[in-house]
């Protein structure tokens, strides 16, 4: 393919997409195809020669799309929003030209430098403290700074070895030397609520350090007594606490820990405070969310996934800390083909000491476009209009009667089920009938919503959050629900 032939091409999807856009709401959300579909579908080997454009477009059409669930769908409801827009995918197209391999400051010194200078943005945009921005108001370096990550579970991994680091530094203090800190590795305890999304347990396997569960409240909350209590135990069994995390919006409930008293706890007891705001970070955005969040400042790591509710396509996960000094002590290694820059380096960050892979993208273009092209002013309005349909929602299924609330409605996400009364049976088949409703509603084919287990009680979790949706959207949404509620009643009564 020629340049010429390119622009050709490129318009041709340019309009494709758009029209995939414009249509994507009349088609069912979620994939009806079976597993393996795919491969009785495409050759097993690669071709020979090349093909034409016509035909791969053709099998995109006839064959990928089939097998998609359509995320950016306006009737998708499931998890969490993967809320792309089209500025972030200009941005990621201009990030697809240059093709960079980012790794440090000289591979391209606009990729890092604007990613410091965005990350800063984005930080005080959500109110971070000052102690989380790379470059201070002065205009010279600060201690901490904030770095794009693939997921917020690459973010777990990375501030856990930080946090790892800090830990061993500390045992230095008391005398213990290298030996002896292998010998007590395997003791050191990350601490974690039962609501805590899997990947921070997933990263103390990763890292080779014990995973301490605790349960959570009534509220479904991580709270500082709990906490205290969990660690005291560990250290009378001769285990070292060193990390915990909190979470700004669990994934079952969206639930808030109590962030100031886990503060006071890491504070304490010498543990690095990492909050987990993957979803609800971007509510940050509104100045009526930052009172849910205080204690924040006392963290020593804050992240959450622009790529959920901030209108930037996969993958953009924002990470912050306060100070650097153990992240990149715990992951720099120097080899003679990665020069470093000589003389003043103020804004000359090596990425790559932040993060676990060498190589990345520019993935701060995306974020730049959608910050300049939205505005501070039109990603608050983007936020509060899903704050004010989940509200609509929720007082919508309040006024049937037929339906309970089971987590308190703060953000997009709903948290309900039919109540137990409704059908006669045991609590067993109050369950089976709530994960009937969750099957019948995706089968309807007009809308898709999962359905999760909290404590024992099988609810539905519609997330409000497609960034083209339309009160209409979230209206449908409750006219299957209540359709397929009816219809399950009149079937078991």
């Amino acid at each position: 393919m020629d340049v010429n032939e390119f622009k050709k091409r490129g318009k041709e999807m340019i309009d494709f997409i758009a029209e995939y856009y414009e249509n994507v709401d009349n088609m069912p959300p979620m994939s009806s195809v079976k597993p393996g579909y795919l491969y009785s579908l495409i050759p097993h080997e690669a071709p020979e020669e090349p093909e034409s454009f016509e035909n791969i477009q053709q099998d995109i059409e006839t064959k990928i799309m089939p097998g998609m669930m359509h995320w950016q769908s306006s009737n998708f409801f499931g998890w969490y929003p993967s809320s792309g827009s089209f500025p972030a995918m200009l941005g990621d197209m201009v990030s697809s030209m240059f093709s960079i391999i980012g790794f440090n400051w000289i591979c391209s010194p606009a990729a890092t430098e604007l990613e410091t200078v965005v990350m800063d943005w984005l930080g005080k945009l959500i109110g971070l403290d000052s102690r989380f921005m790379a470059i201070k108001e002065d205009g010279t370096e600060g201690d901490g700074g904030g770095v794009i990550q693939g997921t917020a579970s690459e973010a777990h991994i990375v501030v856990m070895i930080a946090a790892r680091e800090m830990a061993v530094d500390r045992l230095k203090s008391y005398g213990m030397n290298s030996s002896d800190i292998d010998m007590v590795r395997h003791t050191l305890v990350a601490y974690f609520s039962d609501q805590t999304h899997s990947a921070g347990q997933k990263a103390t396997s990763i890292i080779g350090c014990q995973a301490r569960i605790i349960p959570s409240d009534a509220n479904f909350r991580l709270t500082k007594c709990a906490l205290q209590a969990a660690i005291t135990k560990d250290r009378q069994n001769g285990l070292i606490p060193f990390f915990v995390c909190a979470t700004f919006g669990t994934t079952n409930t969206a639930a808030i820990d109590d962030l100031y008293g886990i503060a006071d706890v890491a504070d304490s007891e010498h543990l690095w405070l990492h909050i987990d705001a993957a979803y609800a970070g971007a509510a940050l955005t509104c100045p009526e969310f930052r009172p849910l969040a205080r204690g924040i400042d006392r963290a020593h790591s804050f992240n959450f996934n622009a790529h959920k509710w901030l209108l930037t396509n996969f993958d953009c996960s924002a990470l912050w800390v306060a100070d650097s000094t153990h992240l990149v002590n715990a992951l720099s290694i120097e080899r003679e083909y990665l020069p470093k820059v000589k003389g003043a380096t103020d804004f000359v960050k090596d990425y790559r000491n932040w993060e676990l892979p060498l190589g990345r993208r520019f993935r701060s273009l995306k974020l730049w476009f959608v910050m300049r092209m939205y505005g501070a002013s039109g990603i608050r309005a983007y936020i509060r209009k899903h704050v004010k349909e989940a509200k609509w929602l929720e007082a919508q299924l309040l006024e049937d009667g037929r339906f309970e609330i089971m987590a308190p409605v703060v953000f997009g996400l709903v948290v309900f089920r039919v109540k137990s009364g409704i059908i006669a049976g045991s609590a067993c088949d109050v369950n089976k009938t709530n994960a009937e409703l969750v099957r019948r509603i995706n089968n309807d084919g007009r809308v898709f919503l999962v359905g999760t287990n909290i404590r024992g009680v099988h609810v539905l979790r519609p997330n409000i959050g497609s960034t083209y949706g339309t009160p209409e959207n979230t209206a449908l949404l409750v006219k299957v629900i209540k359709e397929c509620t009816t219809s399950i009643i009149a079937e078991y009564s």
